[in-house]
């Protein structure tokens, strides 16, 4: 931990930070605000992680999947449905198109009416699902020549939910740095309070340091080094139980959604690594600018 924190503190004088009470309540408020923080920015960069998969997912998915619904008269239906599929592939950029089947439709609509539907006596229309090559293909073009070819053929491209999810997973995206950056101000926030009232109780030892010669820069070092060093270790702690909990969340499940995917993947959870040194840079700016003012006002 010293080596980490040598950038920032000089650990070779060990006396001259025994001004700070070693314990009380400013170490336990340092300590489990630092700690806290920590928890919850490990679970801020989790949800940014999944979330920027997610986005990544639904772009990559929907950007080559398309569908065409056919609806028409009960004795026309499968020959519009063997027209469109001679028009999807002969079309240039789709890369295969096959008609769902009765289980593949009640597997779709299992998670809303459940697995007893009686598909078969429903007048539902046929889907084709039509997966496109890397170059896609015409859209407009494609829709002229199913309109003579099947009249009641209706290409959907998935361009109107596409943009739409897509922007909602950057939007959550944008939340969870959002919210690393609000976990920083409140820890900075709170260890300023904590060193502030370290200071207000140390007050009279701070003047007769003074009075034997002490400078500033000499007392102010010794409560940011204890301050930084509480960040530091209480960071250590919190996101150590963070990445526990993370861990122990459930594997991403189809039928369970989006939350069941919250986590790091491979080299992501080294990630969490930096949050206790952030801590302690929050911490060590947050007390130096403190114990500055501090000091000022007890001129």
């Amino acid at each position: 931990m010293k080596s980490i924190l040598l950038p920032f503190l000089k650990f070779e004088d060990s006396k001259h930070d025994r001004v700070v009470p070693p314990s009380g309540f400013t170490a336990q408020l340092s300590l489990l605000t630092s700690g806290a923080m920590a928890f919850l920015a490990v679970f801020a960069m989790a949800l940014s992680f999944a979330t920027g998969r997610l986005a990544d997912q639904w772009g990559s998915e929907l950007a080559r999947a398309s569908t065409v619904r056919i609806s028409a008269p009960e004795d026309q239906v499968e020959a519009q449905t063997q027209a469109a599929l001679n028009v999807l592939l002969t079309t240039p950029g789709i890369a295969s198109a096959q008609a769902l089947t009765a289980e593949d439709e009640r597997a779709l609509l299992e998670p809303w009416f459940g697995p007893s539907l009686p598909v078969e006596s429903l007048p539902l229309p046929v889907i084709i699902e039509v997966r496109e090559t890397a170059e896609g293909y015409d859209a407009e073009g494609l829709r002229l020549r199913l309109v003579g070819e099947a009249p009641g053929a209706v290409l959907d491209d998935h361009s109107r939910w596409r943009s739409p999810l897509v922007k909602a997973a950057s939007r959550l995206r944008m939340l969870g740095v959002l919210s690393l950056v609000l976990i920083a101000a409140v820890t900075a926030g709170m260890i300023t309070l904590a060193a502030n009232a370290a200071l207000a109780a140390n007050g009279q030892v701070i003047r007769v340091l003074r009075l034997v010669g002490s400078t500033d820069h000499y007392i102010a070092r010794a409560f940011v080094r204890r301050f930084t060093v509480r960040g530091f270790t209480g960071a250590v702690i919190g996101t150590f139980f963070g990445m526990v909990a993370i861990a122990l969340l459930p594997d991403a499940q189809v039928e369970g959604g989006f939350l069941t995917g919250l986590g790091f993947r491979g080299a992501q959870w080294l990630w969490p690594c930096i949050i206790p040194l952030l801590a302690a840079i929050v911490a060590y700016v947050a007390t130096r600018v403190a114990a500055t003012q501090a000091l000022r006002r007890l001129m």
